[in-house]
């Protein structure tokens, strides 16, 4: 027997001991509770990828929180100073522009994936809540950001926001510059932006977490296969037999009876770290292809840009109906969107059997893409 043979068992020996030495005292095993085979493709990952973008957004904004100065007098100068003197200064920046916009949008291609299979229904309801205002969360991030550049759009949005603030009445004191008089506005936004925000994110996103693990990741409501105590049933479970992993029989609200094989949710965690990597190789391309440009600092009393392109939605609205849109449609968007597992109680999951949310929530999503093309459609116009 060669040295090299004789010397496997012992490194595996050693490796066992040292994972368990730690699983012991950090309970690192409690992640191997089983998840169903499709949460690993890709539309199920989705969550996954929105928390991978968040921890690109946190390491990147580190990074560039030690160059930033957060005062009106020198903010947009030292965003200068990142992209032209501090080493891969642009690409840093470039890379948690592109994280922002990618998190944006994977965040809500999740929120429509869980609409689309029912997977808030009952016992979720709460974790679709907290879905919804991380999202939120997401939206308010975007604009702290924006604002943070200092250039002629990000004093614009603020200018949007005092005004939104002052229509919220004593609701809107925190965006009043009374509120701290001797504390600029943007001083306040930056803490918004690299701690409140973070902070409420991370304390969601572990609730969030905790609740799968509680409830499961959902079944699928398109792959009902028969039940076990049926001819075909048997066949399923002859057929799987030979996967290495545990199958189980799921039983869903409606009684619904289904063959499906589990895995660990470690593996669902390789598979969507692997799903990560190929997004961090994507927005590393993008961050070097396309930077996003440092506006000139901002002239008061001007307004010639438009909002960032989630906002334009809200943009189109307010050039209809003026200001107060802006509020108005926010509040009906996040309103629908609490509403939904307190108003489509049916327990069925699959889209077929829910015309009406279906129809609804195209209608939602159609009405926003609309509304987006159209401000891209149109120059930008004075409202303030």
């Amino acid at each position: 027997m060669s040295s090299v043979t004789k010397h496997r068992p012992v490194q595996h020996h050693t490796r066992r001991r040292f994972i368990g030495a730690v699983d012991e005292r950090l309970g690192l095993d409690a992640l191997r509770y089983p998840v169903p085979e499709h949460a690993n493709n890709l539309v199920w990952s989705l969550g996954g990828l929105t928390a991978v973008s968040l921890a690109v957004l946190a390491g990147t904004g580190i990074v560039l929180a030690q160059f930033y100065a957060p005062t009106p007098e020198v903010a947009n100068a030292s965003v200068r100073t990142i992209v032209e003197d501090v080493p891969l200064g642009q690409f840093t920046r470039s890379l948690h522009f592109w994280s922002a916009q990618a998190m944006y949008v994977l965040a809500g291609l999740h929120l429509i994936r869980v609409f689309f299979h029912g997977s808030y229904k009952r016992p979720r309801e709460a974790n679709w809540l907290i879905g919804v205002s991380m999202f939120g969360l997401t939206l308010l991030a975007l604009f702290t950001g924006t604002v943070l550049k200092w250039d002629q759009e990000g004093y614009e949005a603020l200018a949007h926001n005092l005004e939104v603030g002052q229509l919220l009445g004593g609701v809107g004191f925190w965006f009043s510059s009374s509120f701290a008089e001797h504390t600029p506005i943007l001083v306040r936004l930056y803490t918004a932006h690299i701690m409140l925000i973070p902070g409420l994110f991370i304390v969601l996103l572990t609730v969030h977490a905790l609740l799968i693990k509680r409830h499961r990741i959902s079944s699928h409501p398109g792959l009902p296969a028969p039940a076990p105590d049926t001819p075909a049933g048997l066949a399923s479970v002859e057929r799987l037999a030979d996967v290495q992993a545990p199958v189980v029989q799921v039983t869903t609200p409606p009684g619904e009876r289904y063959l499906e094989v589990q895995e660990p949710f470690t593996h669902h965690l390789r598979r969507v770290g692997a799903f990560g990597l190929v997004l961090l190789a994507m927005l590393s391309v993008i961050a070097v292809l396309f930077p996003p440009p440092v506006g000139p600092t901002p002239v008061a009393g001007v307004e010639v840009t438009k909002p960032p392109w989630p906002f334009w939605w809200m943009f189109t609205l307010e050039n209809w109906f003026g200001l107060p849109a802006i509020l108005g449609g926010g509040l009906v968007l996040f309103g629908l969107l609490f509403a939904v597992p307190f108003v489509d109680r049916n327990p069925k999951r699959s889209w077929r059997t829910r015309p009406v949310a279906m129809v609804i929530g195209l209608a939602v999503i159609t009405t926003m893409v609309v509304l987006t093309v159209l401000t891209g459609l149109t120059t930008p116009a004075a409202h303030l």
